[in-house]
C-alpha cells in the first residue's frame, strides 16, 4: 500500500492512506485517556481532532470540583493537563473532522472533509456532543450578536449588562454563576419548577443576589436590532419581556453520531448503544464518552470510558 505523507499543523508527519492499529476520532477527555492507554498497549494510533489543540467541551467549563486530586481547577486548565499527558506518551493528532467512517472487511476507512482517508483495524468513536438549540424566533439570527452557547468564551462581552441564561442543569447553573460575577443582573429561566443540578450548586446559585431564578418559564422570542436587546418568556398564559443583552443557551446535548447512521446501532437519542465495555454492535468500532449510551456523563466517566474503549480495543486486535 503506497504512503503519502503530509505535513499536518503540528509539523508531525501524516500518514495518510497508511495502516494504523487505532484511529481515535475526538480529543476531548475521552479521547485523549483512550490515547493514554493505547500509548501505554504499545498500540500505533492517531488521534483525529476536529479543532486545533481541542481538549473538547471542557475546556469551556469556569470550574471542576469534581475530578479526583484537581478541585476547584478551570476546565481549560484540566483538559490542557489531559493533552499534556497523551503527548508526554507520543500521542499524534490530525486536524480534521471526520464524514464517514466504512468496514470494508476488517478494515476501518476514516474519511475527513478535506477528502483524506486513514485506514486502521480499530476505532474509538469520542467525538462527543454539541449544544442543543432552543428553536426559538430570534435564535439563529442573532447567534454571535448576543445568543451564546457558551457563557466562558462571552461573558466577558457583558461585562455590567443584564443576561439570560436559560436551563437548569449543572451547565446552567455553572454558567449563571460564572456570569453573575460579570453581569449586573442573571435571569435564570428554568421550564421546570425546580433546578436538576448538583445541591452544591443550587444553594449557591440561591445564595448569589444578582442571579434571579424564574421558574416554570419558557423562552419565546428573542428581540433584537443590531444584537440582542430582549428576551421574551412565558409562564403560564402570561408573557413577560425581559430587557438583556444576552441570551446564553444551557439546555443540554446532542451526540455528535450523524456520520455513525447505518455504520452501529444508536438509541432513541442517537447515542451509539455500547456497554461498560464500550463495544458497539458494529465489530472493531468502540464508543467512548458523552457518544455512549449512559447515565451519567461527567469527565471522570468519558475518561473512564476513554480507558475501557483502548483496552477493548488492544484485546479485539489480539484474538483476530
Amino acid at each position: 500500500m503506497s504512503i503519502s505523507p503530509a505535513v499536518c499543523r503540528r509539523g508531525i508527519y501524516d500518514k495518510r492512506y497508511a495502516m494504523y492499529d487505532l484511529v481515535i476520532i475526538g480529543s476531548g477527555p475521552a479521547g485523549l485517556t483512550a490515547a493514554i492507554y493505547a500509548s501505554r498497549a504499545g498500540l500505533d494510533y492517531t488521534v483525529i481532532e476536529k479543532e486545533y489543540m481541542g481538549t473538547g467541551r471542557i475546556a469551556y467549563a469556569e470550574r471542576v470540583d469534581n475530578f479526583p486530586g484537581h478541585y476547584g481547577i478551570d476546565g481549560f486548565t484540566l483538559g490542557e493537563k489531559f493533552r499534556e499527558h497523551a503527548e508526554a506518551l507520543g500521542a499524534q493528532f490530525i486536524e480534521g473532522e471526520a464524514v464517514s467512517l466504512e468496514k470494508y472487511g476488517d478494515i476501518w476507512k476514516t474519511v475527513l472533509s478535506d477528502g483524506s482517508v486513514y485506514e486502521s483495524k480499530t476505532v474509538i468513536y469520542a467525538a462527543g456532543a454539541s449544544a442543543k438549540r432552543l428553536g426559538i424566533p430570534g435564535e439563529s439570527e442573532y447567534t454571535g450578536r448576543g445568543v451564546s452557547y457558551c457563557a466562558l468564551c462571552d461573558g466577558s462581552f457583558f461585562e455590567g449588562r443584564d443576561v439570560a441564561v436559560v436551563g437548569g442543569g449543572d451547565t446552567a447553573l455553572s454558567d449563571a454563576l460564572y456570569l453573575s460575577q460579570i453581569a449586573k443582573t442573571v435571569y435564570l429561566i428554568h421550564r421546570r419548577d425546580t433546578f436538576r443540578a448538583n445541591d452544591a450548586l443550587v444553594k449557591r446559585v440561591l445564595a448569589t443576589e444578582n442571579i434571579i431564578p424564574m421558574y416554570d418559564t419558557v423562552p419565546v422570542e428573542i428581540i433584537g436590532e443590531d444584537n440582542v436587546t430582549a428576551l421574551v418568556t412565558r409562564k403560564g398564559d402570561a408573557e413577560d419581556t425581559l430587557g438583556v443583552s444576552a441570551v446564553f443557551v444551557a439546555i443540554g446535548s446532542d451526540p455528535n453520531t450523524a456520520v455513525l447512521a447505518g455504520v452501529a446501532e444508536l438509541d432513541d437519542r442517537g447515542c451509539i448503544k455500547a456497554g461498560e465495555d464500550c463495544i458497539t454492535t458494529a465489530p472493531g468500532l468502540f464508543a467512548a464518552g458523552d457518544v455512549r449510551t449512559k447515565k451519567v456523563r461527567q469527565v471522570i466517566t468519558a475518561a473512564a470510558d476513554g480507558a475501557c474503549a483502548a483496552i477493548a480495543a488492544n484485546e479485539y486486535m489480539q484474538y483476530r
